[in-house]
């Protein structure tokens, strides 16, 4: 049987949430660290080939989804100081480009598209391997990581430390540990 996939070299793969981490950890008061997860996102990868330097990567991070462990501190990052969910529903990432660097790591380069701000960002990102889960489908899994600066993308909101520094920090690490299923 021939498959548009045969025809065009191409395959999709989906990103499968419930196999999946979107992560970001932030400096509080200057020495300790906090971390978030997004419980809700998708998104996915379509390579032509099977080349990985072809990827086209999509993704979408509902920005409502944060949990941090604390739901004050959950209200507040959904709030206007910081990822303001409810004008700016959605965190967005596009690749660009994705370049080779050593072995299974790839630089994979993009915009991200969060609080209205586009920028440029890069992923370190390594292939982990594939295989066939137990239901016969393919996949595949990738750990990325990034840092960025909030203030680039409008997130702006601090408090100053009595004791100097600030509560929290314009750094920011990004992880994602994704699983995709190769689709039909």
């Amino acid at each position: 049987m021939v498959t548009t996939a045969t025809l065009t070299g191409t395959t999709t793969w989906q990103i499968d949430p419930a196999h999946s981490l979107v992560e970001l950890a932030v400096k509080h008061m200057m020495f300790t660290t906090v971390k978030g997860r997004f419980s809700r996102f998708g998104g996915t990868i379509v390579t032509t080939y099977d080349d990985p330097t072809t990827a086209a990567i999509n993704v979408a991070i509902e920005t409502a989804s944060i949990n941090t462990g604390d739901e004050k501190r959950d209200e507040h990052l959904q709030s206007a100081d910081f990822f303001d969910a409810e004008r700016h529903p959605t965190i967005t990432f596009v690749s660009t480009k994705v370049e080779p660097t050593s072995g299974d790591r790839y630089r994979v380069i993009g915009d991200l598209t969060m609080h209205g701000q586009t920028k440029q960002v890069e992923l370190d990102t390594t292939f982990n391997g594939s295989g066939t889960n137990p239901y016969g489908m393919e996949v595949a899994g990738y750990t990325a990581e990034s840092e960025i600066n909030r203030t680039d993308f409008g997130l702006t909101w601090n408090a100053a430390l009595e004791t100097g520094g600030v509560l929290v920090s314009e750094k920011v690490k990004i992880t994602l540990d994704i699983q995709a299923a190769k689709q039909a």
